[in-house]
């Protein structure tokens, strides 16, 4: 493993600068965006990178999203057409990711899980464009948690599974949106929704052989106790998530609000598996919107392996 023991440091100049040497030095940072926290590494140095999936161990087939400060630098590495690019335009910076054809040898394949397309992205978060500007590279970043356990939306959840695993943590309280970035593919003639997130294009989920991005695993972002959802009362022994009118333990959103309850969904998941609860249930999220998002963590987080 890459430390022995992990520091944690509130994001400020200093901060930037110590993650910063210890990325071009090979080492995953944890890094808060606007969505979850990242594991970040240099995107164009194999050992960094392989240091990502060692941490989380992450399966080498599920490629990783690579992020930069602007479409500019999005373009030197991969090929944007015409959608794809107006796509840019319009949410960059932002939660959405495109995966377009790779068009640089400057990124490894263990990157792209071998594949020949590379998902991007830009986000919003100041301490990632900051990271971003201050290595001068691009930068793999998975979520900062171990493979397919719940996604981080604080430092402490970070700590939870890497904790001497990686180096450092920057911490800058919770994360704004709380849901990992919408995922499109613009690699053919049609757009293809793989992964459904804040940002909604009004696309069908699409339904692929191939992992061609994160999220796509049938169980993720899975809490270790088990998870009922579309529940209206707590069965014996479960901790029960609210929405709307259904009252529970806690609650995504009293209001029924969307927004809200997409950035606390990761939170009160983290906090029902830390409860004395033998298992955990989930209040109705309506399919529409940014409930159909919520929706697709909280099936892969229920998914049960053969």
């Amino acid at each position: 493993m890459s430390a022995t023991t992990t520091r944690v440091l509130p994001v400020d100049d200093d901060a930037i600068v110590e993650a910063s040497r210890l990325i071009l030095e090979g080492e995953p940072v944890a890094v808060p965006t606007e969505t979850v926290y990242g594991l970040a590494a240099d995107a164009t140095n194999a050992e960094a990178v392989a240091r990502i999936y060692a941490a989380k161990g992450r399966p080498g087939f599920n490629p990783l999203i690579v992020h930069v400060p602007d479409l500019a630098a999005a373009e030197r590495l991969g090929a944007f057409n015409e959608t794809a690019r107006a796509l840019a335009e319009r949410h960059w910076p932002g939660p959405l990711t495109l995966v377009v054809p790779k068009a640089s040898p400057v990124l490894p394949s263990i990157v792209t899980a071998g594949l020949d397309s590379v998902a991007i992205r830009v986000p919003v978060h100041p301490a990632m464009q900051a990271l971003l500007r201050a290595t001068n590279r691009p930068l793999a970043a998975p979520s900062a948690n171990a493979s397919g356990t719940i996604s981080p939306t604080r430092a402490e959840h970070v700590l939870k599974s890497m904790d001497g695993r990686i180096p450092l943590v920057l911490d800058a309280g919770p994360a704004g949106i709380g849901l990992e970035s919408t995922i499109v593919a613009a690699t053919g003639e049609e757009l293809r929704l793989l992964r459904p997130g804040p940002i909604d294009l009004g696309l069908p989920m699409t339904a692929s052989a191939t992992i061609e991005a994160p999220g796509m695993l049938a169980r993720h972002y899975a809490p270790s106790k088990p998870l009922r959802l579309d529940a209206t009362d707590a069965r014996g022994g479960e901790f029960l998530i609210g929405f709307g009118p259904v009252e529970g333990d806690a609650t995504l959103s009293s209001a029924g609000n969307l927004i809200e309850a997409a950035a606390r969904l990761f939170d009160l998941l983290h906090q029902a598996d830390a409860s004395n609860a033998a298992a955990i249930a989930v209040a109705p999220i309506p399919t529409e919107g940014l409930g159909l998002a919520i929706r697709d963590r909280l099936r892969r987080a229920a998914h049960k392996e053969n």
